[in-house]
């Protein structure tokens, strides 16, 4: 019985036969190969559809989108953000009661009534699974892993049930926070989750004091729940925020606007190839010179994108003094950077959401409320 190489060579000539056979031996593998590369691609496409699928349906299965009485201001906390436990919260210079601090100072200066503020829900398995990895969520169920994440050695040496309890949660709660501000942003045109801004974390991988990726987790729920397919992140902490960019590497859907001091942590160089707009800063900066830069920035990324959603990630560790942030940056040029960013949004019909992210001065707190205040004076936000 002739193979199928030997029947494609009938009728030729016995030379001819010869040198022809290892030509057509060739083509069949290459058809061979061909034939399993497409059977991979057809896999890996279903793979892809049949996750997309799911992540589709633990959104539309979420809690998070809370209905919010027009009586409460889009201004969302929960007291169980501040993270306190032994003390050892001091050993990071992140100020973690700043959020509850901040809502205290409005309160104080009548700017805000306690029983406007909206209090989120906890984010669960299912909401972090739109983002997160099992095996990422999974290695959290060890404190040596999370001490790494939050840079606290000593948290290692605890029963992981009280670092969910007394750390996880509190940033858990947090994300559930930023994914409402996406709804409350589409609904009232601005929201402010006093907390969050975890933009060192990704989908399969935390650090910087970043457990969870709350800004990816807003942006893929917007995506969804909200029929936005256009979104701008405008990150202006003073560190690169290479969560969100490996988030979304590959997803023309989201513009990242990108201005950071190049010379301080994560160094990120594959993450900054998904830049879209980078802004490089050196340490030092002073106020008029970053106002400056962003202005520019501004000014490109108008031209560049036509975004339906802003998340803004606000970090006050631009701040002049701030021992990580290195940049020198006054309370009233944050003040001033916070109002453009605004302005930007509002003068362009476009619902926008901050972030309060990193900030590592006991003075950031006042700072970001004397922020808000002007925001509510100058009328960009109605309190």
């Amino acid at each position: 019985m002739l193979d199928f190489a030997g029947l494609l060579l009938l009728g030729y000539p016995a030379g001819v036969k010869e040198q022809n056979f290892f030509f057509v031996l060739l083509l069949l593998l290459q058809f061979a190969a061909n034939l399993a590369m497409a059977a991979t691609s057809a896999s890996s496409s279903s793979a892809a559809t049949d996750a997309e699928t799911l992540r589709r349906n633990r959104i539309l299965s979420s809690k998070l989108y809370l209905d919010v009485p027009p009586s409460k201001v889009p201004l969302i906390y929960s007291a169980s953000y501040d993270i306190s436990f032994l003390g050892l919260e001091k050993l990071h210079p992140f100020d973690s009661s700043k959020w509850g601090r901040i809502c205290r100072f409005l309160i104080t200066k009548g700017i805000l009534d306690k029983n406007s503020i909206v209090e989120p829900i906890e984010a669960s398995q299912d909401d972090l699974l739109v983002v997160h990895s099992e095996s990422y969520l999974r290695s959290l169920k060890s404190s040596v892993k999370v001490s790494l994440i939050i840079e606290v050695p000593p948290v290692a040496l605890l029963p992981n049930c009280l670092v969910q309890w007394k750390v996880l949660h509190p940033f858990r709660k947090q994300v559930g926070g930023t994914i409402l501000a996406g709804k409350l942003a589409k609904e009232r045109g601005w929201a402010i989750n006093v907390g969050g801004g975890f933009h060192h974390c990704s989908g399969d991988r935390g650090g910087g004091f970043c457990a969870y990726a709350d800004i990816s987790l807003c942006i893929h729920n917007a995506f969804v729940l909200l029929n936005i397919s256009r979104v701008m992140i405008i990150d202006l902490d003073a560190h690169q925020g290479n969560g969100h960019e490996m988030d979304f590497a590959h997803d023309r859907r989201v513009y990242i606007l990108d201005m950071f001091n190049s010379e301080i942590y994560p160094f990120d160089f594959e993450a900054m190839r998904y830049i879209d707009q980078k802004v490089e800063l050196v340490s030092g900066t002073t106020t008029n010179e970053y106002l400056k830069r962003l202005d520019e920035a501004l000014r490109v990324a108008e031209q560049n994108f036509n975004p339906e959603l802003v998340v803004y990630n606000a970090g006050t560790d631009i701040l002049e003094g701030d021992p990580i942030g290195r940049l020198g940056v006054s309370p009233a040029g944050i003040i001033s950077r916070d109002e453009k960013v605004f302005r930007f949004s509002k003068e362009r019909n476009i619902p926008l959401v901050m972030l309060t992210s990193g900030g590592y001065m006991k003075s950031s707190a006042g700072v970001i409320a004397d922020s808000i205040a002007n925001l509510s004076s100058k009328s960009l936000i109605d309190m």
